[in-house]
């Protein structure tokens, strides 16, 4: 039952981002070409490259929940085949055999270039002392951080982007901003807690280590989430 919530939850973030980003995409670019489905599908095939090696093959253990929310419920829901289907057919039935063969190609093509890049990407953060800054009084997982600073990133220019193109009450982006941040916050600076509990790191005798690390965390990902922000203002 808790993987199944998990799921649901995750599944739930990632079609609304899905949709907020396929929405302004065409609304920015037009629907001439499937641009929105393109691009959720080549950012979610580089997130789960990426988080598949930097989360779960670098020796990382991982609750099942918190994997099914990430893997199966969040880029599950974040990306869709079946429209890519469906609008690629559309191409092809109003004629424009071209794009359709463009859009087969490069979703294709594309796709498997992400995930090979977010591949790369994940084992890169690995190769120095597996990912590791430790000493005798405590230990900081800066790949693990490094991962919530690029996943703060992408989550502040696709919302800044995004927000931007769909015409929205300034009280619902508020309100899917605070949503969005808040829950990233809380969720990267959870699993860097229970990554220090799985390495022999407790409440009682390490208080200090967990909530420096949660704090640093969270205000490395609000500053990027901050300037991600702006740098969308000027796109």
């Amino acid at each position: 039952m808790n993987q199944l919530i998990a799921i649901a939850v995750g599944g739930a973030s990632g079609a609304v981002l899905r949709f907020l980003m396929s929405s302004g995409l065409y609304q920015w670019l037009g629907r001439g070409f499937p641009y929105g489905t393109l691009a959720v599908n080549i950012v979610g095939s580089f997130l789960i490259g990426f988080l598949t090696e930097a989360l779960f093959m670098q020796r990382v253990t991982i609750a099942l929940e918190y994997r099914a929310a990430i893997l199966v419920g969040f880029i599950g829901a974040f990306t869709t085949f079946s429209t890519f289907a469906l609008e690629t057919l559309y191409l092809l039935e109003q004629g424009n055999i071209s794009k359709a063969m463009l859009n087969i190609g490069i979703s294709v093509l594309g796709c498997l270039f992400a995930v090979w890049i977010g591949l790369l990407c994940g084992r890169s953060l690995f190769l120095y002392s597996n990912g590791i800054i430790q000493w005798s009084g405590g230990m900081i997982p800066y790949a693990l951080m490094i991962i919530n600073v690029i996943g703060a990133f992408i989550i502040g220019l696709i919302a800044g982007l995004i927000l931007q193109k769909i015409e929205l009450p300034i009280e619902y982006r508020a309100a899917i901003m605070v949503i969005l941040v808040g829950a990233y916050l809380t969720l990267s600076g959870l699993y860097l807690i229970l990554f220090l509990i799985e390495n022999g790191y407790t409440f009682t005798t390490h208080t200090h280590l967990m909530i420096s690390i949660f704090v640093a965390n969270g205000l490395s990902c609000l500053l990027v989430i901050w300037l991600s922000l702006l740098m969308s203002k000027q796109l």
